[in-house]
């Protein structure tokens, strides 16, 4: 699963949260730190409360996911479970991250994106997890090595198990696409860009000189900077893993793109995730024509998009392959019952379960034997239609090379998307400046 990395001053976050408790959905402002996605310590009469924090959309839940909690508390009687969750990756790990050095009100299982995994692994971090190779009874050998990898700390424990990765594809609306002239069929669609970039920003043209009233053709600049960046070997580290994002081809290449598509009036100018919804809304409204599309995008197609547009969102092979997040699921020391959230989460990480958030959510799974089993190679989501999901987003996943990663990618990623491009998209910054203003950013902000 995807998050946005950490958002600084004028962009602090005031995401809403919704806290699932067995099936019940409670929407609670943001004002206090119980309202976060790390939650609280509690328990349920007579029975142990297990609390999850996470982000985005994992597909756990029992109200639109794969009812994975209410399956559990059937199988444990004695086990009540809440998920605390937030829409907003920043104000989620910069919180996390304070309660872990305090060691107080931290969940008993918290989610971590992989743009923080290094440094949820590094040296200041380590020591805060539970050795999920050792306690839960997950087995190891069923993830990809190198997912596993991603999670291990110098001296060799595993502090999270995997729960997806995020393997790339273009959504997009075959109505508008119809409207303004473009090809409809995925085949053909995915031709239209095969192999670079540019060649999207081009069909991005063709839309534009086309599109229907109020419509563009990409969501945001900053999810098409993501999705180049993502598709590139080299991004923000150097092959030591050091942060080297100035350096780096990959973000280059992604800004140039994004800028390209900000200026050339090809996006809806819309940042991923915002607080507001806006960008949820314009899902429903029909407002934009593609988005780049992680295998765990489509569950917020589904869920955004809403019943009205069912059967209008396609997928096609994107320009270059990628992978753009996925996350894992990790065991602070500081929860209160961390022998039964290791168990929680090697379950919610097996790949029995693996295959039933995919079935329902569409998030790839990480574990090897269920990315090849027919259950996902032949998967069809009902909202995409006749889409063969499951053999596009596992043949993109084949093509995966992990990139190297550093402890500070996530606050970078998050400095040139909402501080960069996205000032140019909405408010005209000169691309010069905003780099440096990135620039200034990163070294008053990240010590390097």
């Amino acid at each position: 699963m995807r998050t946005s990395s950490s958002r600084r001053g004028r962009r602090a976050a005031i995401a809403a949260v919704a806290v699932v408790v067995t099936g019940t959905t409670l929407l609670t402002g943001c004002g206090s730190d119980e309202d976060d996605g790390t939650g609280k310590d509690g328990q349920g009469a007579g029975k142990i409360t297990l609390r999850i924090g996470t982000f985005g959309s994992f597909g756990y839940d029992d109200k639109t996911g794969a009812k994975l909690y209410a399956e559990y508390e059937r199988l444990h009687p004695n086990i009540k479970i809440e998920e605390s969750n937030v829409s907003d990756g920043q104000k989620y790990w910069d919180t996390l991250k304070l309660r872990l050095a305090q060691n107080s009100g931290v969940a008993d299982i918290q989610a971590v994106e992989v743009g923080y995994i290094a440094e949820a692994t590094g040296p200041a971090m380590a020591n805060k997890w539970v050795d999920l190779g050792k306690e839960g009874g997950a087995d190891l050998g069923a993830f990809l090595d190198w997912k596993v990898k991603q999670a291990t700390t110098a001296d060799g424990k595993v502090i999270g198990l995997g729960t997806d990765i995020g393997p790339m594809a273009i959504c997009y609306n075959k109505d508008l696409f119809a409207k303004a002239k473009l090809p409809t069929a995925r085949e053909e669609v995915g031709k239209l860009w095969a192999g670079d970039w540019s060649k999207f920003l081009a069909t991005g043209e063709k839309y534009k000189a086309a599109a229907p009233a109020g419509t563009a053709f990409h969501d945001s600049a900053s999810g098409l900077f993501n999705a180049v960046v993502s598709s590139d070997p080299v991004q923000y580290a150097n092959a030591s893993g050091e942060l080297d994002w100035e350096n780096s081809p990959g973000v280059k290449k992604a800004w140039e793109t994004a800028v390209k598509a900000a200026q050339g009036g090809l996006t809806a100018k819309l940042r991923q995730f915002d607080e507001k919804g806006t960008w949820n809304a314009a899902f429903k409204n029909s407002k934009f024509a593609t988005v780049a599309c992680p295998s765990w995008m489509t569950g917020i197609i589904k869920d955004q998009a809403g019943p009205a547009n069912q059967g209008k969102w396609d997928i096609a092979a994107p320009p270059v392959a990628g992978n753009w997040g996925g996350s894992f699921l990790a065991v602070p020391k500081a929860g209160k019952h961390t022998k039964e959230a290791a168990e929680l989460a090697a379950w919610l990480t097996a790949p029995e379960q693996h295959a039933k958030v995919f079935a329902v959510n569409g998030n790839i799974p990480s574990s090897k034997d269920t990315l090849l089993s027919s259950a996902v190679q032949e998967a069809k989501l009902p909202y995409f239609g006749d889409t063969p999901v499951g053999k596009i987003f596992a043949g993109a996943a084949n093509g995966i090379t992990p990139a190297t990663i550093s402890r500070y990618d996530g606050q970078v990623k998050t400095f040139l998307t909402d501080n960069g491009i996205l000032d140019i998209e909405q408010r005209g910054t000169d691309p010069a400046k905003a780099w440096e203003n990135v620039k200034k950013l990163v070294d008053d902000k990240i010590d390097h």
